[in-house]
């Protein structure tokens, strides 16, 4: 039974992995692996064949003597770690919803308007602050699906396009990972106990920073980037210019965004409060600020709060679902001893890689180059199972860093990647050959920042 439940988690993975090939919407496979792994825990639990770890260490058997508390134990232990999973859905359903309101009163058409210069080397830097900056505050993909639509409005020829696209993806994941909402991992990590806002921030904005700039210098060398850009003029957004709620919505929402630490940090209260509070004060002026004047009733919906919240992904929100599941029974499933004790399996796994690789710093970078083939989701809840360091712990950190940048290596590498992949065209080899250097590049450029912080100014 063992066996069976790591190759569910293996095949589901494997589906995972392979969603464009299979033509299918990875939440499938996700809630798939998640639901029969935890089926198959229950059952193999239920006959004794296996034991039960919980958070805290504690070991639950079927054939004691008290078989009602061991039931108990069981359960409470599932509904341990949903409560963690919920945590996490309900923060990210609160941040997509504000993006959607901000998005739903065209407050990104703004951004436009910084971008003006003809040059294609000052064009890259434009494009390359805002996506490190936005996706710092929105998250990445976000910034991302935001900048290209904005690009496509600006170069004519695609040959351009998916270069700056790609960098695009670059500087998105760069600046994703030194934010606690930039990105679905820090996130995780963040509201995981692993990381505090501002402990991330301090000791990855940094890394993060030439993790962006140096394959971007090096880019304004090459040919491409060289010269004037092919403009056409601004598609004009009609709606954007006639609404008087841009602005408002667009400051108000990132601003609440932004306050969600803040409310942690005073309240101490779990980041998902402090992102539904937001969302309440981002829906209040949404109701009673005025998009035109002298708006019909009957067109009010357009700009409804509940409109919005039927424009988000929820399929993404059941993928996450799907995994966390899946990583918290494997979390939860005996495997085996390690020192006398018996620990869960992501516990005996990295207690065996750690014996077999010693340096953390050498493992968390193959974690990241790992992260451009497998989805980092999966794979920083692996890490959030495996490991007790104490919160923000350089190796916290530095997961963080190397998930989310390590994904630039290959376009279907992140979730910026695939949609950059899938709004422009652009192919999987051509990325390999062109951008994958560059990305490299900076990624190990940000890690060898990140060693020496970590050795002259980690405490």
């Amino acid at each position: 039974m063992t066996s069976l439940l790591i190759f569910t988690f293996v095949m589901g993975y494997l589906a995972i992995t392979l969603e464009h090939p299979l033509k299918l919407d990875k939440a499938v496979p996700a809630l798939l692996m998640g639901t029969l792994m935890w089926g198959l825990l229950a059952i193999g639990f239920n006959q004794g064949w296996f034991s039960i770890v919980d958070s805290h260490g504690h070991i639950f058997q079927i054939d004691q003597p008290d078989t009602d508390a061991q039931l108990y134990g069981f359960k409470a232990n599932l509904m341990h770690h949903f409560s963690s999973i919920g945590e996490i859905l309900f923060f990210l359903i609160g941040a997509m919803t504000i993006v959607e309101i901000i998005d739903l009163h065209r407050g990104f058409g703004i951004i436009k308007k910084v971008i003006k210069p003809k040059s294609k080397v000052k064009l890259l830097w434009i494009l390359g602050v805002l996506a490190f900056v936005l996706s710092a505050i929105i998250d990445n993909l976000t910034a991302t699906i935001i900048l290209i639509t904005l690009l496509r409005k600006i170069l004519v020829r695609h040959k351009y396009r998916v270069w700056y696209a790609s960098m695009i993806i670059i500087a998105a994941n760069a600046g994703g990972a030194w934010s606690p909402i930039g990105d679905v991992t820090t996130t995780m990590l963040w509201i995981g106990g692993k990381v505090t806002a501002l402990g991330l921030s301090e000791y990855l904005i940094i890394p993060s920073l030439v993790c962006f700039v140096v394959p971007f210098f090096i880019a304004t060398k090459l040919k491409p980037f060289k010269g004037k850009a092919m403009r056409k003029e601004m598609i004009i957004d009609e709606e954007a210019e006639r609404l008087l709620s841009s602005k408002t919505m667009l400051y108000v929402g990132l601003a609440g965004i932004a306050f969600v630490p803040i409310f942690k940090g005073v309240t101490g209260l779990p980041p998902y409060l402090g992102m539904m509070f937001s969302l309440g004060v981002v829906w209040l002026v949404s109701e009673y600020v005025r998009p035109v004047k002298n708006l019909p009733k009957k067109q009010k919906h357009l700009y409804s709060t509940h409109k919005a919240l039927s424009k988000i992904e929820f399929s993404s929100i059941l993928f996450f679902l799907g995994i966390l599941l899946s990583v918290a029974a494997l979390e939860s499933l005996v495997y085996g001893s390690i020192g006398g004790e018996e620990v869960g399996t992501l516990r005996y796994v990295a207690e065996k890689v750690s014996a077999a690789i010693p340096n953390m710093d050498v493992v968390v970078l193959l974690l990241g180059a790992l992260s451009a083939l497998i989805d980092n989701v999966p794979m920083v809840a692996a890490t959030m199972g495996m490991y007790t360091f104490e919160t923000d712990s350089p190796i916290w950190h530095f997961i963080a860093f190397s998930a989310g940048t390590g994904g630039s290596l290959l376009v279907i590498g992140s979730a910026a990647g695939v949609a950059a992949m899938g709004m422009e065209k652009i192919d999987f080899i051509w990325y390999l050959k062109k951008i994958a250097w560059l990305a490299a590049i900076g990624f190990i450029s940000g890690a060898l920042t990140f060693v020496f912080i970590e050795q002259f100014f980690y405490s």
